[in-house]
């Protein structure tokens, strides 16, 4: 009776100690599988930051050479006030990607890669006395953007 006794507490205990140790096992694994989900959505989110950043500078970039070069051709203060008002409207089309990629990624070569390229790029607002000094400028903000997705490039590589 006695051997019987011990043995069902035995089963009884082994069973719970399985049911506890089974348990946290699948806890670990739901913990983990919570962390990968995350940490994808937030490299998703960090590469979105820097292509979104990337386009919207791009497109200022572009209607500022427009607008630049439009008021080095003389052209009529009504096509220049367009191109202002279509450059203003790209200038603000690179705040919100702007701000998303210095919460998301705190990396400071990524994040001193962005700030040049954008001053690169605003810097072409100035005006210039012919379309060489334009087009030096411009240039120097392209460059800007290709050292701004190397150095993007770099942290992804660095992180991944």
């Amino acid at each position: 009776m006695l051997v019987t006794f011990v043995t069902a507490a035995l089963a009884i205990v082994g069973t719970l100690l399985g049911s506890i140790v089974s348990g946290r096992f699948q806890e670990r694994a739901a913990e983990r599988s919570v962390r990968v989900t995350h940490g994808e959505a937030i490299r998703r989110d960090q590469l979105e930051a820097v292509t979104a950043l990337a386009s919207a500078v791009s497109d200022h970039r572009q209607a500022m050479w427009k607008r630049a070069d439009a008021a080095l051709a003389g052209a009529s203060a009504d096509v220049v006030a367009s191109l202002r008002e279509a450059s203003h409207q790209t200038r603000a089309a690179v705040t919100r990607p702007h701000v998303a990629l210095r919460v998301l990624i705190t990396d400071p070569a990524v994040r001193e890669a962005a700030d040049q390229l954008i001053s690169l790029t605003y810097g072409m607002r100035q005006p210039y006395a012919t379309v060489e000094d334009l087009s030096a400028v411009r240039e120097a903000a392209k460059d800007a953007e290709d050292a701004f997705v190397d150095a993007a490039a770099g942290y992804f590589s660095r992180t991944a």
